[in-house]
């Protein structure tokens, strides 16, 4: 996707015309109807989250983002359990605050950061994404945050960091998923140094100018939009500069169906299901799918982060 075909993130609509911007920041959500109206999941008493002060962005595709139903009630977080509406159900009691990251590895400044010292030296940044996951289903999702690389050069990397890990929390009394042993606990996931640092990867801490959502990843998660969505580790907790490549959840579970980079690519299918096609969520049961697109729409700018590497074996 080029960036003549890109509109302002204030321009595109949906959540009552994007919430009025400053108001345009704040109100009421407008269905898009179908698949998760379907379910009709029972309501949760859920306090939305507080507003951010955020700035707007050129946008990233002129396409509608999804409701605030659809992106808060539909979602992979196994750490609050495995059917797409038990993050919904299950993390309403999640507290957030104080949070602290750990920084460690190649860099010249670790320790342990608070989430304010974390988000305050940054303007946040209205992005409208569209958000994908391997089981052909996708969302376009309007993400506040800021580059992760303006955080990570705060930590001075030294010359020696080819990779960047992070763990999510890993506490199975306030996130009963991990009770059960679906994946390796904690969840990990890495990039490389090149990767994190691309503008268009970011560290993001809100939806549709409110702080995050638990369910979503609160207080703060990675959002790498040409990647397939479990690349977007969730409430983070340790960020590491590594020499060599991390080991990754997914990659560790089943090597065979996910690997490292994890880009979007219709001509790569997964072991278990065809990646060519995707279905946009709140578009109804059956809506026609649409093609998936490489790198998502982005391989203007993130192709040549892969100059030379078959896709095809290192998927």
């Amino acid at each position: 996707m080029t960036s003549k075909n890109r509109i302002r993130a204030w321009e595109i609509t949906s959540e009552s015309n994007y919430l009025n911007r400053r108001d345009f920041l704040r109100g009421s959500g407008i269905a898009l109807g179908g698949a998760l109206a379907a379910t009709a999941l029972p309501r949760v008493a859920e306090a939305r989250p507080p507003e951010l002060e955020t700035v707007a962005w050129p946008g990233s595709t002129d396409e509608a983002p999804n409701s605030w139903e659809d992106i808060t009630t539909y979602n992979n977080f196994y750490e609050f359990g495995t059917a797409k509406e038990d993050p919904y159900r299950n993390a309403q009691d999640f507290v957030t605050r104080p949070w602290t990251v750990r920084v460690s590895g190649e860099c010249d400044r670790p320790g342990d950061y608070a989430y304010e010292d974390i988000v305050k030296p940054h303007t946040l940044e209205d992005r409208v994404y569209r958000h994908r996951c391997v089981e052909a289903w996708s969302m376009v999702v309007p993400w506040v945050g800021f580059p992760l690389g303006d955080l990570l050069k705060r930590f001075e990397p030294n010359s020696n960091a080819k990779y960047v890990a992070f763990k999510t929390l890993y506490d199975p009394d306030r996130m009963p998923g991990q009770r059960r042993p679906v994946l390796r606990w904690p969840y990990r996931e890495g990039l490389t140094i090149e990767e994190a640092m691309h503008p268009l990867t970011i560290l993001s801490v809100g939806v549709y100018g409110r702080e995050m959502p638990n369910q979503k990843g609160a207080p703060m998660r990675l959002v790498v939009p040409w990647k397939y969505g479990f690349k977007g580790i969730k409430s983070i907790v340790e960020i590491e500069f590594t020499q060599r490549r991390p080991r990754t959840s997914w990659n560790m579970s089943a090597s065979r169906e996910y690997g490292f980079y994890s880009n979007v690519n219709p001509e790569v299918d997964h072991p278990r299901w065809s990646q060519a096609r995707e279905r946009r969520i709140g578009a109804g049961l059956f809506a026609p799918k649409q093609p998936t697109l490489m790198f998502n729409g982005y391989g203007e700018e993130v192709a040549h982060l892969y100059a030379g590497l078959d896709l095809r074996k290192n998927y």
